[in-house]
């Protein structure tokens, strides 16, 4: 098998061959200004099979191939911000696995390097970065570069002294800074606005910022989320990935505050008097203040966190996980229950209480319908 594909400006040639064992293999490279030059370099290759002169490739680094791959499959789909993550992941593989090459790469080896990178670092940067690689290793089983899933039954390891405990309102707070946010709320400056979208929907800072008024639908009480807002360049740019494209229902209340910005006659929701859209730091400012005004200490506390509260606050009024990860744009529930587990436990107990009664009162109408039979 050989093909041509093209990578970003330029042209890759890819060949397949088998080793003395019978093992499949590939050669490949990259750089071809043209995919003509791909396709004479494919065919070179061919030649040299069928004469004998051909010499195979040394089998790329694990690291090496992880980056080539996120080249191939991912740059071309995600954002620079994601793309940082994609990065990070490269060293990481780099520093703890610099001279495992793909064919040498297994579960033994993987999980010693998780033992010891785990050691260090939180539970989310361990699960993210294994993410990652999992995501690289079962394109690698597709395309025939590795033969097994070495990464199914690794066991994660992490420092618990560093993983990170969500930060989020309780339910009293959270109903004290909506009521002052409401109350003190001024059209030219739109940073409480946001922080209210923020608690009623559990939206990312750039999709709020980046939304306009075709997405928000009055009728059917919906915002579509649909784009992000990129603060350092001023640019929209697409959403964190796939699945953060969604619609989220609202209610009245929060639709008629947000009304009020179209007299700021912008096609974006949340410009100011300066048109302009609120950064990070002011709207976090504004945040800091407003809870210092309340008397509320959340010392860490910011934007991102009323996405937790947000969460906080459904779970505790019994809305299932599942709606919940479709609510805050999750490519699927095992992402959500990463991240909130610290939440999902702590209202397990109160769940667990709920089953109980119910368990109870199943008793009771046993007794109920008990009956002699002659």
């Amino acid at each position: 098998m050989a093909n041509v594909t093209k990578r970003g400006k330029s042209w890759q040639a890819r060949i397949d061959y088998y080793d003395d064992q019978g093992k499949r293999h590939f050669k490949s490279k990259s750089g071809f200004k043209t995919k003509k030059e791909a396709q004479i370099f494919i065919s070179q290759m061919i030649v040299d099979k069928n004469s004998g002169k051909f010499i195979p490739d040394t089998p790329p680094l694990f690291y090496e191939y992880f980056w080539n791959w996120f080249e191939h499959y991912k740059e071309k789909v995600v954002t620079e911000r994601t793309k940082k993550d994609y990065i990070q992941v490269r060293n990481v593989l780099k520093k703890y696995l610099p001279n495992k090459t793909i064919d040498k790469i297994d579960r033994y080896s993987y999980q010693q390097f998780i033992d010891e990178y785990g050691s260090t670092h939180s539970k989310a940067t361990v699960y993210k970065l294994n993410s990652l690689v999992k995501a690289c290793v079962k394109d690698a089983i597709y395309d025939g570069d590795i033969n097994k899933n070495f990464i199914n039954r690794v066991t994660l390891v992490y420092d618990k002294s560093k993983t990170w405990k969500i930060d989020y309102l309780n339910e009293k707070e959270m109903l004290m800074l909506t009521d002052y946010l409401i109350k003190t709320r001024n059209k030219h400056f739109t940073s409480k606005y946001m922080i209210l979208l923020a608690i009623y929907t559990g939206a990312r800072l750039g999709e709020i910022q980046g939304l306009k008024w075709k997405d928000i639908n009055n009728n059917f009480k919906t915002i579509n989320i649909n784009k992000s807002w990129n603060s350092e360049e001023n640019i929209i740019q697409p959403t964190k990935n796939e699945s953060s494209n969604r619609i989220i229902r609202v209610n009245s209340k929060i639709l008629e505050i947000i009304d009020e910005l179209k007299d700021n006659k912008s096609d974006f929701v949340f410009t100011n008097q300066y048109k302009t859209i609120p950064t990070s730091s002011a709207i976090n400012k504004t945040l800091k203040d407003s809870l210092k005004e309340l008397g509320i200490e959340k010392k860490k506390f910011h934007f991102h966190s009323l996405r937790h509260t947000h969460v906080a606050y459904l779970l505790s009024k019994g809305i299932d996980i599942f709606i919940i990860s479709k609510r805050l744009g999750h490519s699927n529930i095992s992402t959500t229950t990463n991240v909130y587990s610290y939440l999902i436990d702590e209202y397990k107990n109160r769940s667990d209480d709920m089953i109980e009664s119910i368990l109870n009162n199943l008793n009771k109408d046993t007794k109920k319908d008990t009956r002699v039979e002659n």
